[in-house]
């Protein structure tokens, strides 16, 4: 048994020194403390929406999946400060706008179709747009 727990031990480290030499090569986005608020807050909010509807598919509530993804839609979007939106990159701003207008097809979808295997695939690929996002930028704040 103490030969498998160093070996664990062992093993762990490595993997952790390989992670922690990787270079974080994500491009840096420098925002005012007031607007990296704001973006890490919408994404929270994407969280706890895609929370909502994996918690509503798993009982077939088609309404509350429609309901939780229209809040994530574009409309959401329209809330964002016109300076915020300047100080994005496009390329953000684009992946962003991919994220909001999936989240509005998945509200229609729910709605006309009521078809929880489609929602769900559909989470899927919006999930992806998510990670390639997350894998593309880093959000700092702007130190004076």
């Amino acid at each position: 048994m103490k030969r498998i727990t160093c070996l664990f031990a062992a093993s762990f480290m490595i993997i952790a020194t390989a992670v922690a030499e990787e270079a974080d090569t994500r491009t840096v986005i420098q925002l005012s403390p007031q607007h990296r608020a704001l973006v890490l807050g919408e994404m929270r909010q994407f969280l706890s929406g895609l929370q909502q509807m994996t918690d509503a598919l798993s009982r077939d509530d088609m309404e509350t999946v429609a309901r939780e993804a229209r809040i994530l839609g574009t409309s959401m979007s329209h809330h964002m400060p016109a300076d915020l939106k300047q100080a994005l990159p496009q390329g953000f701003r684009k992946m962003g706008h991919a994220v909001h207008s999936s989240f509005d097809q998945i509200a229609l979808d729910a709605e006309s179709l009521g078809d929880s295997q489609h929602t769900l695939s559909q989470l899927g690929e919006t999930l992806t747009r998510c990670v390639s996002c997350h894998s593309a930028y880093q959000i700092h704040e702007i130190k004076n």
